[in-house]
């Protein structure tokens, strides 16, 4: 056990591989130490779902961990201890690992993260092809914690959430929409190219004006990626599409960025 190649970054605790770990196996090794009825929580629950959180957060190495109120919440180098009034609803366990549910981590963290990224984190709790959870179970949730710190950002939340969304920056972009008066978008719409029968599945779309938005992130820049890209925005505008390519610098000017949207609705017919 005193061996030097052994990792001791945990007291009490080694592993036979020295250096960085994926997030399960740091968990794994805090567990052997924790109360019986102590679990994952807040940011790292939600790092166990995969949930998209700002960068700060993802990269904070510190453990969340929660034991049930009214026991001390615990102290530790590596933690970030929490004292929780838990229901049984609250506690789930994957791959050995006890941790909050997707709904109790989603209202924990509205105590932390912006709007934005609090519905970003719904999305991905709530996407259809996940479902770590439903709209109605974090609704519930919600309501059962209406008097705790974050309250009001669960409440603004919720009507905002949409099972579709499959990213955190189409989350922010439709947030940015709906806030902004402009009419409720369609997530992933689905198009077909009457020439060459070719589908296409869009990020965000105002069907009903032909006008899309195609969030453009840093995969987009690979060359191949790059022409493939340019081939589909010809087809959808030859189809009568207004194809808006949107990047992270016009999310950081969401009032210009709205402008621009607006105006190009305007330019559709839209009177709003």
């Amino acid at each position: 056990m005193r061996a030097l190649d052994l990792d001791k970054s945990i007291w009490g605790v080694r592993h036979p591989h020295a250096g960085e770990k994926p997030l399960e196996t740091v968990c794994a090794m805090f567990a052997l130490r924790m109360p019986d009825d102590a679990v994952f929580s807040h940011a790292t629950s939600a790092r166990l779902f995969r949930a998209p959180l700002p960068f700060a957060t993802e990269r904070d190495s510190r453990l969340h961990i929660s034991v049930p109120s009214p026991a001390r919440a615990p102290h530790a180098a590596g933690i970030l201890g929490h004292s929780l009034d838990l229901s049984p609803v609250d506690v789930v366990e994957t791959n050995g690992l006890r941790h909050t549910s997707a709904a109790r981590t989603w209202c924990d963290l509205a105590a932390y993260l912006s709007l934005m990224d609090l519905v970003a984190v719904g999305d991905h709790l709530i996407q259809w092809r996940l479902k770590f959870a439903t709209l109605s179970e974090l609704a519930a949730c919600a309501s059962r914690l209406a008097g705790r710190r974050g309250a009001k950002r669960m409440r603004e939340s919720l009507p905002l959430l949409n099972d579709r969304s499959e990213s955190r920056p189409e989350s922010w972009l439709r947030v940015i929409i709906v806030r902004a008066g402009l009419p409720t978008p369609s997530i992933n719409h689905a198009i077909v190219d009457a020439e060459t029968g070719t589908g296409y599945r869009t990020d965000i779309a105002f069907a009903q004006h032909k006008i899309l938005l195609e969030y453009q992130g840093d995969y987009h820049r690979d060359q191949k990626q790059w022409r493939k890209d340019m081939t589909r925005r010809s087809r959808l505008e030859a189809n009568g599409w207004i194809v808006m390519e949107i990047n992270a610098d016009d999310m950081r000017r969401p009032e210009e960025l709205v402008g621009r949207i607006r105006t190009a609705l305007h330019g559709r017919g839209w009177r709003g």
